[in-house]
């Protein structure tokens, strides 16, 4: 069993002295600041498995299963590079996970994309920007690494104010199962041909 996440001693160090502008070095933070809980980000590898799990059905209920969306994906694992989670003083308030996926042209070529999502967020803590976090750390990863353009289903509202997808991309593009057209957006340079979206699996791609 992984034993309880504590903070790097760099946070706990910023905990401890003050850190915001107009204070002097090793003046101590009023104490109500100094045992605020510090929300980090760190890879999702390092959460127990049955906790994700838990976390996903308490923000999308035991049926999340039926989605479209697992569907896409089905016979892949999580990238671990890019998947993360939200800690807070020891607890899991948050996750965000990617999956590799790809266009299946109707032409008989493959096209390899990142899948963003489930973004899960303990729903007592929803509506605080949690997944905010999380999601344009995952964002910042994939640019960083290189990978793949970016796909997901979700509001094109507000993905598309919040972190820069859209649907000009993905207007050819199918899902296999139940999706609405305007909620399948893309991030990058994504590709525009026709399509069905599908695991992407090393043997097959």
């Amino acid at each position: 069993m992984r034993r309880r996440w504590e903070p790097p001693p760099h946070i706990r160090l910023a905990l401890a002295r003050g850190g915001a502008k107009g204070r002097g070095p090793g003046r101590p933070l009023p104490a109500t600041l100094r045992t605020m809980p510090v929300i980090v980000i760190i890879p999702l590898a390092e959460i127990e498995a049955d906790a994700v799990e838990r976390l996903l059905d308490r923000a999308f209920g035991p049926d999340r299963h039926r989605r479209t969306a697992y569907r896409i994906r089905e016979g892949t694992s999580a990238v671990p590079a890019l998947s993360f989670a939200a800690v807070e003083d020891g607890a899991l308030i948050g996750t965000i996970q990617c999956w590799p996926v790809r266009l299946a042209r109707d032409d008989g070529g493959s096209d390899p994309l990142v899948m963003v999502g489930p973004i899960a967020v303990e729903p007592a803590r929803q509506g605080e920007g949690v997944g905010q976090r999380l999601t344009r750390h995952a964002i910042r990863a994939a640019e960083e690494s290189g990978a793949p353009p970016l796909m997901l289903i979700g509001d094109p509202e507000y993905y598309g104010r919040f972190f820069g997808f859209d649907a000009r991309a993905t207007a050819l593009w199918r899902a296999p199962g139940p999706v609405e057209q305007r909620r399948l957006l893309a991030r990058g340079t994504a590709p525009e041909g026709a399509g069905m979206l599908a695991p992407r699996i090393p043997a097959l791609t």
